[in-house]
This record gives structure tokens, sequence and C-alpha cells, in this order.
């Protein structure tokens, strides 16, 4: 997140999208709803579903699954045609406007809105109205826009928004992402990625390669080469390059996308650890099953939303023959 959540009240406007907000994130929904309610903040959504927070909303944009990039561009073409957006602000703070502005010239309203799937294209037109003219206005998003092939670029195409409207580094505006589990973002930022160390430091710099070799004293080499995505490692052990996969809190055979591919390539690899709370449908393949801790017999911290470190105590007594996950973990690295 750009801002914090103690900002929320600051914000004039909210724009939500891919984000069922006040089921999944009930918190930071319920902070919204009371601005929007009781302080008559305004607020545009675009969801594929009638969420919650649509029954609240100035405009509510049911668009179609997987076209979060066309309406976001909808909304910058409205305020860009309409003069709306931050002359000074992209002048002193953004660079490539002009190659911004030729791609926003087909997002008109009418060709948005048949991509979409929206009846009416005025109602894209009042809701990029809105947004453009409510200072600051904070967007959230949440795996509505990320968990796509295009999820980058609908990433990107949120923060080209926010910076076409100046709310970028301004109190209760920003470009907000609302993870999808409790410490999903304290593990990134432990490095808990394929491709960075802590604190997103690039794998591949021998500077940084460096850097963590004096830190951490390992007795062998560090690798400058990026490792395997999670598509990436099931796609290696088909074709025999992974030969062993370690899945730690994961269940690929129900959560990505393609079962048939995933089911094809634990069964092609030589031997499979699953690390998990219950036996989940990927633990079916695997040699080994290791039990961790549930979350409420785990003690440590985790990094939410916002990157607020909070303390978790436990509050039963781990069940069985379970362990900590860090303990599993270090018993067999030792």
């Amino acid at each position: 997140m750009t801002n914090s959540l103690r900002e929320i009240p600051q914000s004039d406007a909210f724009f939500v999208i891919g984000s069922n907000t006040t089921e999944n994130h009930p918190v930071i929904g319920s902070m919204i709803k009371r601005e929007v309610i009781n302080n008559r903040k305004k607020l545009v959504v675009a969801d594929p579903r009638r969420i919650d927070l649509a029954k609240y909303a100035d405009v509510f944009l049911q668009i179609n699954p997987g076209t979060n990039i066309a309406i976001l561009n909808g909304l910058a073409h409205v305020a860009l045609k309409e003069g709306l957006y931050d002359k000074e602000y992209i002048k002193t703070r953004c660079e490539g406007f002009e190659e911004l502005e030729k791609t926003l010239e087909k997002y008109t309203p009418e060709y948005v809105a048949e991509i979409c799937g929206i009846d009416d294209p005025s109602k894209i037109v009042e809701a990029g109205r809105i947004l453009a003219t409510a200072k600051p206005m904070a967007l959230y998003y949440c795996m509505g826009v990320t968990q796509f092939k295009s999820g980058v670029n609908g990433v990107k195409a949120c923060a080209n928004l926010q910076m076409l409207l100046g709310n970028l580094g301004v109190a209760g505006g920003g470009v907000n992402p609302l993870r999808g589990q409790n410490n999903v973002q304290g593990a990134c930022d432990m490095g808990a990625l394929n491709a960075v160390y802590p604190a997103y430091q690039p794998v591949a710099s021998e500077e940084n390669k460096e850097k963590f070799k004096k830190a951490w004293l390992p007795s062998f080499d560090l690798s400058v080469k990026p490792g395997l995505t999670i598509v990436e490692s099931l796609n290696a052990a088909i074709e025999g390059s992974v030969k062993a996969l370690y899945v730690f809190g994961e269940n690929p055979v129900m959560s990505d996308p393609n079962q048939h591919h995933v089911i094809e390539a634990l069964e092609k690899l030589d031997f499979v650890v699953v690390q998990d709370i219950v036996m989940t449908e990927t633990a079916e393949y695997a040699d080994v099953v290791l039990p961790g801790y549930a979350f409420l017999e785990k003690e440590g911290t985790v990094s939410n939303t916002e990157r607020r470190v909070q303390m978790m105590h436990r509050v039963v007594k781990p069940a069985g023959e379970s362990r900590d996950d860090w303990w599993i973990i270090m018993e067999i690295a030792n």
C-alpha cells in the first residue's frame, strides 16, 4: 500500500476494483462504508459481482471478468478528454505522458462499455468525473485485479490512473492493494519470492550477492540466477529438470488453473514433500507429509496489508505431532 489505513477518513472518494472488501477485509470495508454513509464520501465500485459495497456506490460498474485494464483505461480516457487530469503533477512528477495519451485515445466510453459488458457508456463518464474531481481519491484493489495473466498490467493501469489524477504521494490517496492472506506482505518483505532477497533486493545482482554473503556467511556460493516460479517449477517437473518438490502451505492441485497439468507434474517427480495443516489434495501425491501448526496454534508476528507488524498469540494447544513450520524447516536444514 502507498498509504496507511488511518488515512481513509482523509479520502474524499474511493475507487474499489477487484475487491470484495467487506467480506475479505472487513475492517477496511467497514471504514470505507462509514465514510460513504456518515460523511457522504463518493464511492465507485467496479466488479463482475454485485458485492456489498455496490449498494453504497454512487456508480457501480458491473464489468465482465478480466476487463480491469479496459475499465481503468476508460476512466483515465474520461479524465484526459475532459481536461480533469492533474497537469501540474504530471509535468513535475511523471514521465511518459505522451505515450499514455496515445494509448488511451481508443478507450472511449463506447469502446470500453462493449469490452466490459456495460449497457450504458455514460456510467463510465459519470464514474470518471467523480474520481477525477474528488481530491484526494484512494484506489483499493485485491486479487480480482492481480490473479490474471495480465495482472501486472492491471496494477500498472491502477498506478497510471492515480498518477494521471495526481493521487500518488498524497495523504488520503494512493494505490492500495489489499493482500490475500494475513502474512503474505510479511513473507514477501522477508524475501519469500523466487527472484529477490529480503526487502525486494534482486537476486540477479552481484552487489546484492556479496552483501548477503557477508551477512549470512553461507557455506556455499549464492547464485545470481532467479529461482523458478510455481508455474515454471511444474513445467520443469514435466520436462524432467526438476526432480523433487517441497510444497509448503500451498495446495496447487486446487489453486492452480490447470489441475491436470499440476497432477501430471506431481506424478513425474521423484520425491514430493507437503507441509500443511490438513491432508490436502496435493498431499495425496506426496511421499512425505509434514504436519504444521494452524494459525491458532502459532505464536509470532505477521505483517498486515499496510506493513503493520502484529503479534499473534497461541490460542489452542497444538494437535498431535504437529510442529511449528519454522522448526520443521530448520530440522531439515540442519
